[in-house]
């Protein structure tokens, strides 16, 4: 637990932090966090935990690309109900933590037997906050659902409970430059990880066709420039948090931004049979700064043209949740494998799907099937090596 003498200085202070992330991206997440130079002590499915202090928090929330939050622990306590909850919490100073003169709002993650609904728990933490900021300031401070100011995260499961400043505030997952999201669009995290996936080199083309509103593109573009999503948001939880200072904030996002190139030396390509998708990921690239790095151009997918390998082909095609649309998916499919197989010679082609039936119709032999989560739809990332040649074909006698 942190003391008040420390509360006071969190942004100094080493304390718990947790980075979570959508399942199964927590290996891309991780790579991310040590290539900014953090140990990590421990791994889990959603996510990652490490020691740090609330600047350190700063540049993960600025680099990540995977993460959805990051929370800082500031108590872990026993807690078998609501009201030993409260208890716990009202001893916190959080007159030195939060403005008693602004706003914040809870969120939470719970399972315990005494709360029927988070809706109930998150009142209780915001009863405590209330209670010990009117008790010490005679002011009440504004709470509400909105996470763009100070956010205080509950983590309570069975009698082990957590508090956390949640330092990013709204999700660190969308990326901030898809004003037009688009049909069915990806998630921009889950979308970073399965490219982190490929195993892609950033030097050589990534080509995807079917790019919908164009968030596999503009990621990749993103990726190939060292463009991070810190550079497309001005707000964050530890900005609401009393002792913030601001030149840690401003100093990183100058590194972020001198970092970023301008020019790469290859083609990112993107085309849709949709005029209106390819309208929408050209404007979406522009406010993500990078519609001069990325071809677009309308047609069928079988015609995109392919830049000269070796380089990475991504589809993200339709899933066929709905009924009465199997039967036509099962011929997109089947093009989809031919077109890898005579256009995208000597690349590794990816396909992104959820429904396993209709992979099946690619009538290729995947070489990896790379596990993810699309929302709760369990899905897989299907890898294929596209050789010049066929792999088996005997070489000619001499």
């Amino acid at each position: 637990m942190l003391t008040s003498q420390i509360i006071m200085q969190v942004f100094h202070t080493k304390s718990k932090i947790i980075i979570t992330c959508n399942n199964r991206l927590s290996a891309y997440l991780q790579q991310e966090v040590e290539a900014l130079g953090y140990k990590i002590t421990r791994t889990f499915s959603t996510g990652l935990e490490l020691e740090g202090t609330l600047n350190d928090c700063i540049p993960l929330n600025l680099n990540l690309r995977c993460a959805s939050q990051v929370l800082y622990s500031i108590k872990t306590f026993t807690a078998e109900n609501p009201a030993r909850l409260y208890k716990e919490l009202l001893e916190i100073a959080w007159e030195e933590l939060i403005d008693f003169t602004g706003y914040f709002s809870v969120t939470s993650t719970v399972d315990n037997e005494t709360i029927t609904t988070p809706l109930f728990a998150n009142l209780k933490v915001k009863d405590a906050i209330v209670d010990r900021i009117k008790e010490k300031k005679e002011i009440r401070p504004n709470t509400g659902p909105e996470a763009n100011k100070a956010v205080i995260h509950l983590y309570w499961k069975e009698n082990d409970a957590e508090i956390f400043i949640d330092t990013s505030g709204e999700t660190l997952a969308k990326h901030g430059y898809r004003k037009i999201p688009g049909k069915a669009p990806m998630l921009e995290a889950l979308a970073a990880g399965t490219i982190m996936a490929t195993g892609w080199d950033k030097k050589s083309p990534f080509v995807v066709p079917m790019c919908g509103s164009g968030t596999l593109a503009i990621e990749a573009a993103l990726l190939a420039c060292d463009k991070t999503p810190g550079l497309f948001r001005m707000n964050y939880g530890f900005m609401h948090i009393l002792g913030y200072e601001e030149e840690v904030f401003f100093a990183e996002r100058r590194k972020l931004k001198d970092q970023a190139k301008r020019e790469i030396d290859f083609r990112i390509v993107a085309t849709d049979i949709s005029e209106d998708a390819v309208d929408i990921s050209i404007k979406n690239a522009r406010t993500a700064g990078v519609d001069h790095l990325i071809d677009f151009s309308v047609c069928d997918f079988a015609d995109t043209v392919v830049p000269e390998g070796p380089g990475v082909v991504m589809f993200n095609p339709e899933y066929g949740e709905r009924l009465g649309v199997h039967s036509k998916l099962e011929a997109t499919y089947k093009r989809i494998g031919d077109f890898m197989k005579q256009k995208c010679k000597g690349y590794r082609g990816y396909i992104f799907t959820g429904n396993p039936d209709l992979a099946k119709k690619i009538g290729l032999r995947a070489d990896r099937r790379i596990e993810f989560y699309n929302g709760k739809l369990d899905c897989r990332l299907l890898e294929y090596e596209l050789y010049e040649g066929s792999k088996r074909e005997p070489k000619a006698a001499e």
